[in-house]
């Protein structure tokens, strides 16, 4: 019987493997960020001596559109729902100026079709800045 302890070998790691997890977690954080180059640049303007002209509020076209699917330009109602009379009511609004910014102001419960028809008629006069309005929800808790 052989009663002498068995020498057993140390563990080694393998280090190996986490050289390679490392090395594809290095490529991955190399491939997702984005590399911006900010430059600035540092311009000290002139001084003048006159007061400062209050600056002029760009003008916009409001286009709202109520529960009944009822249009208004710029709080104007419009005669009836028609495309036709609905450009015609942003033409006069707008006075020929097809760079004024666009808000639609759409109840919840318009039916979309009203508000398709608001965006067909801007568009097709020549509108491409248009936005939507919509108010903050309120939490549950402060209802």
């Amino acid at each position: 019987m052989n009663l002498r302890r068995q020498i057993r070998p140390s563990p080694d790691i393998n280090l190996t493997p986490l050289i390679d997890v490392v090395f594809l977690l290095l490529i991955f954080f190399m491939v997702s960020t984005t590399f911006q180059k900010e430059t600035r640049i540092k311009v000290q303007l002139p001084e003048a001596t006159t007061e400062a002209t209050a600056e002029q509020v760009p003008e916009v076209l409001d286009i709202t559109v109520d529960r009944a699917g009822t249009f208004y330009v710029n709080q104007k109602e419009v005669v009836n729902t028609e495309l036709v009379t609905l450009k015609r009511a942003i033409e006069e609004a707008a006075k020929g100026d097809k760079d004024l910014p666009v808000i639609i102001s759409a109840d919840a419960r318009t039916p979309h079709q009203a508000v398709i028809k608001v965006l067909d008629a801007a568009s097709s006069l020549g509108y491409v800045r248009m936005t939507f309005a919509a108010g903050r929800s309120q939490p549950a808790d402060e209802r």
